[in-house]
Parts: C-alpha cells; structure tokens; sequence
C-alpha cells in the first residue's frame, strides 16, 4: 500500500473510531430515514450531545445526510456500509469461536 493509501485509511479509521460513529451508520444501514430521537434510540446509550457530534462528522464527511424524513446514509456510505456487511457474519462466527473458548478455560 503506497503512503497516500496508507493516510487515506488513516483517516477514515480516525472518524470510524470515534465513540458511536460506526454505530450511528449501522443503524442507518436497512436505507430508512431515522429521525434524531429514533436514530439516538437505534444507537442506544449515547447522549444527545455526542449523537449530533458525530452526525455533524458523519455528514461532513459526507456518510451521511439529512432528508425531509430524518437522517439518511450517502452512496458513499451505503458502499461503505456494503463493505462492513461482512462484520456481521464475523462477529456470529466470532461470538462462537468466544463461546468454545470460556468452556475450554472452564474445564
């Protein structure tokens, strides 16, 4: 990966890893438009303060927009949204793998 590459996901990690980012897109993942109070339900546990944080990042960057029915994800977004959909069938396979884990360190 040549160093431009290398600062691109740089910088896409660095949004992703702020608190809630990634949970704010995946809740707009099924493509319906969500309004804040729905959006700050779906996420679960984050403040309104930090919900319109990163709503503002979201959108700045351009993951995420607003339309006249609430807060929607971008092309961009959905293609990166489409790209995460494989963590799904991970974090199963991972949850098990977890699972066997603690009964082998049980025994």
């Amino acid at each position: 990966m040549s160093a431009k590459e290398n600062a691109a996901v740089g910088q896409l990690f660095e949004l992703l890893e702020s608190r809630y980012a990634l949970r704010v897109l995946w809740a707009l993942k099924d493509g319906h438009p969500q309004t804040f109070r729905l959006l700050q339900d779906s996420v679960g546990s984050i403040t309104p303060n930090t919900l319109n944080t990163r709503i503002k990042e979201l959108r700045a960057a351009g993951l995420m927009g607003h339309g006249n029915d609430g807060y929607i994800v971008t092309a961009l977004g959905a293609d990166l949204l489409k790209r995460l959909n494989d963590v799904q069938a991970f974090a199963a396979k991972w949850t098990t793998s977890q699972t066997k884990v603690a009964a082998v360190k049980k025994k």
